[in-house]
C-alpha cells in the first residue's frame, strides 16, 4: 500500500500536468489494469482502417516519444509500435519493477540469467541470478566486440537509465554536428527538451548532509586532491520525492536499490511525460509487444511495415502489415539501423544511402572501480541516481566526463565506481547478415583502447593523489576497466549523411529518423537530452514543411 508521501508525490506531479497528460496517464493505467497491448483514447479510430495510419512511429524512446506527441498535437492520427510491454502492472510483490539486488524475470529481455554490468564482487558470482525468460525491461545485445544495453518497454531507455539529463558543451556539439545551427538548439530546443523531460538538480544543502550521497562526496574529494573539478548533473528523478524517501515518508525507489531494472517511483520516465501527453491528444494509439520486422514501399508511395506481435513467452502470435503515409523511425541506434539495413540489402528500399549502417560508436563508454582506504567509507546506503561527475572534458589532451556511479550493495564496499565518457574517434559499421536476418556490428576490442587509455590517464591521477588502487574483481576477470559494453549507442544513420540535416532519410520522402542513430558515435555526455532536442528540431521543421501523412 502506498504511503502518504507517495500520495503527496503523485498529487504534486499531477498539479503540474496538463489535461492532456492526465488523460494519457489514465489511458496507460486503464490499459495496464486490463492487460491490454493496444492503448489509446480514440474510439473514433476504431471506425477507421485498423491497418492504415497517416503516421506510424517505431519505438517509444526519446526521439520516438517526441515524434508521437508532436504528430498528435498536429491532429495526425498516429500509431506507435513498441516491442516491449507496458510497465504499469504490479507483480506478486506489489511492485512493478524489481530491484538490482533481487532481480527476477522482470529484469531482462528473454534471458535465462541476468547480465548486469558488474558481474562479480571479490571475484564471486554473487550479482547475477538465474531467471525465467520473460519480456523484461532491460536487454543486453551482444556483438563480437561490444555489448549494448537497451531498454525494452513503453518509454524505452528512460525506464532503465540513471536519468542523467546533461546538455553537451556547445563547442563539442558543433564539432560533432556541424550541420546543425547551435543557436536554435541552445536557445530553444535544449531548454524545451529539459522542460518537457522534467530535469531538475539535487538540492546542494541536502546533498552535502545526506548519508545517501556519501559515495559521491568521497569521490569528489578524491578528485579535488588530483586537481580535478566536479559538477552536479541534472536528472529527471524527482529530488523532492527522494528527500521524502530519505525521511521515511515515501516508499523508497532510488533509495531501495532500484534503477537498471526500472524505478517504481520518483523517475519522470517517458511514459509519464511525452508519451502520456501524446496519448492525451486523442490522436495517438500505442501497440505494445509488437516488433517492427521489415518495411517496404507500396506502389502508391505509402510505407508498409511488417509487425510481429508476441506474447509474454516470446511466441509470435500474429504477423500484421500496417501501412502509413509517413514513417518515423525511433527504435534506437540498433533497431532503426537494422530496419533500414534489412530494407536496403533485401531490395525493399534499394535507394537507401550507403551511409546507412556507418558511423557507430558507444560514446566512449568504459566503467571502472577504485578501492578506497578503510577510513574513506562510501556508505552502505547509496542512492542509485547519479548526481555528480568529474568534468575534465576541457582537457584537450585527454577529455573525460566521468559519472560518479553508485554501487548499492546494501553494505559497505569502500568502492568508488565510475562510468567514464571519453572522446574515442573510432567508429564501427553495421552490416546485414542474411542468414541471421540481423544487423551485425563490427566493433573490435582494439577500438576500445583509446577509451581505456583516456580513463586510465585520468584515474591514474586520482589514484596517485590518494594513494589508492583500481578494483580488479568487478567484471568477471582481472580487468580494472570494462570496455566491452556501453549504455550510449549512437550512430548508424548519421544526420547529414544517411539523412538530410533534419532526419529525412535520403532517397525516400515521408521516411524519417528521430533517435540516437543520427548522432555520429559520440556527444561527450549522456545523450538523451541531445536526442530529445534534435527530435524536437526535426518535428518542428517536418510538420511545417512536409505533407505528413498525406498518402
Amino acid at each position: 500500500m502506498a504511503r502518504s508521501g507517495d500520495s503527496a508525490h503523485h498529487a504534486a506531479m499531477t498539479a503540474d500536468l496538463t489535461r492532456r497528460h492526465i488523460l494519457g496517464l489514465a489511458a496507460l493505467q486503464s490499459a495496464a489494469a486490463l492487460g491490454l497491448t493496444r492503448i489509446g483514447l480514440t474510439p473514433a479510430a476504431a471506425a477507421q482502417r485498423a491497418d492504415h495510419f497517416p503516421a506510424v512511429v517505431v519505438g517509444s524512446g526519446y526521439g520516438a516519444a517526441v515524434a508521437a506527441l508532436r504528430l498528435g498535437e498536429a491532429g495526425i492520427r498516429t500509431l506507435v509500435v513498441e516491442m516491449g510491454r507496458l510497465w504499469d502492472t504490479p507483480g506478486p510483490d506489489g511492485r512493478v519493477h524489481c530491484s538490482m539486488t533481487a532481480p527476477d524475470q522482470r529484469s531482462m529481455w528473454f534471458k535465462t540469467r541476468t547480465e548486469a554490468p558488474l558481474s562479480t564482487f571479490l571475484w564471486l558470482d554473487v550479482i547475477n541470478k538465474d531467471i525465467t525468460p520473460y519480456p523484461g525491461v532491460l536487454d543486453r545485445v551482444r556483438f563480437p566486440g561490444m555489448s549494448v544495453y537497451v531498454g525494452r518497454g513503453v518509454g524505452g531507455g528512460s525506464l532503465v537509465n540513471g536519468g542523467i539529463a546533461v546538455t553537451p558543451s556547445r563547442s563539442y556539439f558543433q564539432q560533432m554536428l556541424p550541420q546543425v545551427a547551435a543557436d536554435p538548439m541552445y536557445d530553444t530546443y535544449f531548454p524545451l527538451a529539459n522542460r518537457m523531460l522534467g530535469a531538475n538538480t539535487v538540492p546542494s544543502a541536502w546533498f552535502e548532509a545526506t548519508e545517501w550521497y556519501t559515495y559521491a562526496r568521497v569521490a569528489r574529494d578524491q578528485a579535488a586532491r588530483a586537481g580535478l573539478k566536479t559538477v552536479f548533473m541534472p536528472n529527471v528523478y524527482d529530488f523532492d520525492y527522494m528527500r521524502r524517501e530519505a525521511d521515511g515518508t515515501a516508499t523508497k525507489s532510488a533509495l531501495a536499490q532500484e534503477v537498471i531494472y526500472g524505478n517504481n517511483f520518483g523517475k519522470r520516465s517517458l511514459d509519464k511525460t511525452y508519451l502520456a501527453a501524446a496519448l492525451g491528444t486523442g490522436q495517438v494509439t500505442l501497440h505494445t509487444l509488437s516488433r517492427a520486422r521489415a518495411l517496404r514501399r507500396a506502389p502508391d508511395g505509402s510505407y508498409v511495415l511488417t509487425v510481429e506481435r508476441v506474447d509474454t513467452t516470446g511466441t509470435v502470435v500474429s504477423t500484421d502489415e500496417i501501412t502509413c503515409g509517413s514513417l518515423f523511425l525511433g527504435a534506437g541506434s540498433l533497431g532503426t539501423t537494422e530496419l533500414l539495413l534489412r530494407a536496403r540489402e533485401t531490395g525493399a528500399l534499394p535507394e537507401l544511402s550507403e551511409e546507412v549502417g556507418r558511423g557507430w560508436g558507444g560514446n566512449g563508454n568504459v566503467m571502472l572501480g577504485r578501492a578506497n582506504h578503510v577510513w574513506h567509507p562510501t556508505g552502505a546506503r547509496q542512492s542509485t541516481i547519479p548526481v555528480m561527475a568529474i568534468d575534465d572534458w576541457s582537457n584537450t589532451a585527454n577529455p573525460v566526463f566521468a559519472e560518479i556511479a553508485p554501487l548499492p550493495a546494501g553494505l559497505e564496499t569502500w568502492v568508488s565506481l565510475y562510468l567514464a565518457i571519453t572522446r574515442n574517434p573510432e567508429r564501427a559499421t553495421f552490416t546485414y547478415d542474411a542468414a541471421k536476418d540481423a544487423a551485425v556490428l563490427d566493433w573490435t576490442r582494439a577500438q576500445s583502447a583509446p577509451s581505456v587509455a583516456a580513463a586510465k590517464a585520468l584515474f591514474d591521477r586520482v589514484n596517485y593523489a590518494n594513494a589508492t588502487i583500481y578494483r580488479y574483481d568487478l567484471f568477471g576477470d582481472t580487468r580494472a576497466i570494462a570496455d566491452d559494453f556501453c549504455y550510449h549507442p549512437l550512430g548508424g544513420c548519421v544526420l547529414g549523411r544517411a539523412t538530410d540535416p533534419y532526419g529525412r532519410v535520403t532517397g525516400y520522402d515521408g521516411l524519417y529518423v528521430t533517435d540516437g542513430s543520427l548522432i555520429p558515435g559520440s556527444i561527450g555526455v549522456n545523450p538523451f537530452v541531445t536526442i530529445t532536442a534534435l527530435a524536437e528540431r526535426t518535428m518542428a521543421r517536418v510538420l511545417a514543411e512536409d505533407r505528413v501523412g498525406a498518402r
